[in-house]
This record gives structure tokens, C-alpha cells and sequence, in this order.
């Protein structure tokens, strides 16, 4: 027996070394499920090509470092002190994480709860709300994020970000907790929209799963992090 477990240690041991602390998790629908608003070529590469460029790279920055035992959240919250690579890809991996989340074939279309009541008393209605992020997201030149954000002040914020930064990380003009983010890199939306970014934020609202945005919310409003952001 200890002659078996010695040849399977030596077996697997290449495979436990090149073990990699972040990963690519399956999306929780089909690649078609979104469709007609986000259709399935779209998505399967988006997920697959880009994401997955995004893990792989963020692996190879922190191989072999320190930055191995950190969270993702907790590279965004330091990332001034990162080079390019973790800023760039830990930040591609973490917006995308969220942005799958809050996607679905059956989405609620709209909140409820306490984030209803704080989307009513900041914007008014939830279409005064949505036409504040399309305006972020079209606003935003070139390649970056729109995003909807608990602010420390626990207050609601929309806000943009160029490339993949996001507001959880400390070299951002406005930190929160991002509840709701949109991409709008143009791998997201160009084998079906072109250059129409307009038509691709009309149609992602219909997938946008407002139930789980409001969980983002009330999480944010515990979290310890809120301070740390101050």
C-alpha cells in the first residue's frame, strides 16, 4: 500500500504544483440562453477566450509570490501596489465573475426590497437609473465598465471605468462595492451589435436579473469593506 501512494504522490505531484488558486467557473445557463439579446457565439467566447485569458494570466502573475494566498478582493483593494498584469487581468476576472452573476434567461425585471427604496429616493424610478449607467456606459470612450455601486457613505452611485478597473480597487476616482456592472468592451457585443453599443444596452437590461442585484446590495451594506474603501 505505501508502495501505491508513493507512485501516486509521484504521479500527481507536477499536477498539485501547477495547481492554480484562481478559476474559471462554469456559467450558471447555456451559452444560448440569453438569446436574441446576448447571443450564443457571443457568449461562449467572451467566457471562454476572454475570461479564461484573464484567469490564465492572473495565475502567471502571481505564481510562485505571496499574491497567491490573497483573494480577489483583496488584489483589487491593493492594487496601486500591483504591476500592470494583476491590475489589468485580476480586474478582467473579477468584473466578469460579477457580470455572469447578474445575468438570466428568466431575469427579475425588477427590484424589490430595500433596493427598490433606495434606487426610488437617489433616481427617482428605475428607468431614471437605467438611462444614468447607459449614459456611463456610453460615455465611456473606448473600452472600460459601466457600473452601480454602494459608495461608503452607503449611498447609491453609477460610475464608470476604463479598461478592467472597477471602483473596488484603490486607484479609482469613486470606490464602492459594485453591485451591477456592464461591459463594454466591444468583444462583449460586437459579433451582434457592431459598433451599435446603444442597441446592445437596450437589449442587456432584458437579461439582468434585478433579484440578484438586490442580494449585492444588502451583502454590500454588511460588508467590512464599505470602510476599508473610505
Amino acid at each position: 500500500m505505501k508502495t501505491l501512494l508513493a507512485l501516486l504522490a509521484t504521479i500527481l505531484l507536477p499536477y498539485t504544483l501547477l495547481a492554480q488558486p484562481f478559476k474559471l467557473d462554469s456559467l450558471p445557463y447555456a451559452y444560448d440562453a440569453l438569446a436574441p439579446h446576448l447571443d450564443a457565439r457571443t457568449m461562449e467566447i467572451h467566457h471562454t477566450k476572454h475570461h479564461q485569458a484573464y484567469v490564465n494570466n492572473l495565475n502567471k502573475a502571481i505564481a510562485g509570490t505571496p499574491l497567491e494566498k490573497m483573494t480577489l478582493t483583496e488584489l483589487m483593494l491593493n492594487i496601486s501596489r500591483m504591476g500592470d498584469a494583476i491590475r489589468n487581468n485580476g480586474g478582467g476576472h473579477y468584473n466578469h465573475d460579477l457580470f455572469w452573476k447578474i445575468l438570466s434567461p428568466k431575469p427579475a425585471l425588477m427590484p424589490k426590497g430595500d433596493l427598490m427604496s433606495a434606487i426610488t429616493a437617489q433616481y427617482g424610478t428605475l428607468d431614471s437609473l437605467k438611462r444614468e449607467i447607459n449614459r456611463a456606459a456610453m460615455g465611456q470612450f473606448g473600452s472600460g465598465w459601466a457600473w452601480l455601486v454602494l459608495t461608503p457613505d452607503r449611498r447609491l452611485a453609477v460610475v464608470s471605468t476604463p479598461n478592467q478597473d472597477n471602483p473596488l480597487m484603490d486607484v479609482a476616482k469613486v470606490h464602492g462595492i459594485p453591485i451591477l456592472g456592464i461591459d463594454v468592451w466591444e468583444h462583449a457585443y460586437y459579433l451582434n451589435y457592431q459598433n451599435r453599443r446603444a442597441d446592445y444596452l437596450t437589449a442587456v437590461w432584458n437579461v439582468i436579473d434585478w433579484s440578484v442585484v438586490a442580494e449585492n446590495y444588502a451583502k454590500a451594506l454588511k460588508s467590512p469593506i464599505l470602510d476599508m474603501l473610505k
